[in-house]
């Protein structure tokens, strides 16, 4: 589905990504995980065309797309969730949703999948009229989801989907990302809960200062020793 060859990332004099690799394949959940300022959030922003990489190659289904517009990637398949989630505060749940949608024009599939938004979370549909900034911070998170959604994406970009979170609201939010994946879809997942990340995920990647330290099968790296050390204990 995805990946990443030797590819590096600056911003300015800054190297944010020192040749990374890494790999996707389709209907897995791939876990990025690292400490603050190791370059996950640079990564999720690679990809999805906001930042541009100095050297290396962006790989979709093995599409070359380090120079496709960000809009461009929507309609190829990629959805990106930003951390903080980016909702549109002064429009409503259904706007936002709506303009997940903006790339597509077969209205009668639009339609099913707000249906399928609103079955994943049941309180979108109670609110849909409701401004988006009123709603709490997990009821935001569900929206930031639920309009990447509605692309239709093949690859779904999450990037700190718990950050703010009660503990509830987490393990609620992590049931629909497993539940998303199993119905098809592709997810590349960038977590600061590193133990439930490695938990629910296929593979795992971790970073340290824009560098890959480790890769392996999630349930490996949940027993390895310095990986508990260093990410999962305290």
């Amino acid at each position: 589905m995805l990946e990443l060859k030797d590819l590096n990332v600056y911003y300015g004099a800054i190297h944010a990504l020192k040749g990374l690799n890494i790999k996707i394949n389709v209907g897995e959940i791939v876990s990025l995980i690292g400490a603050n300022g190791a370059g996950k959030t640079t990564t999720l922003r690679t990809i999805s065309g906001l930042e541009k990489p100095k050297s290396g190659y962006i790989l979709l289904e093995g599409m070359k797309i380090n120079s496709v517009p960000a809009p461009n990637l929507v309609k190829l398949g990629l959805s990106h969730v930003p951390e903080g989630r980016r909702i549109f505060p002064k429009m409503s749940v259904m706007e936002n949703l709506e303009l997940g949608a903006y790339t597509r024009n077969d209205k009668n599939n639009i339609n099913s999948d707000y249906k399928k938004v609103f079955e994943l979370f049941p309180i979108l549909q109670e609110r849909k009229q409701q401004m988006a900034g009123t709603l709490s911070g997990g009821e935001q998170q569900m929206l930031a989801i639920g309009r990447g959604l509605m692309s239709r994406p093949k690859l779904l970009l999450l990037d700190e989907p718990s950050m703010g979170l009660a503990p509830i609201v987490v393990n609620e939010i992590f049931a629909v990302i497993k539940n998303i994946n199993e119905t098809g879809t592709t997810v590349l997942l960038v977590e600061q809960n590193a133990n439930m990340a490695l938990k629910l995920s296929d593979r795992a990647y971790i970073i340290r200062n824009g560098e890959l330290e480790l890769e392996g099968k999630s349930e490996e790296l949940l027993n390895d020793e310095k990986v508990r050390k260093a990410y999962l204990e305290g």
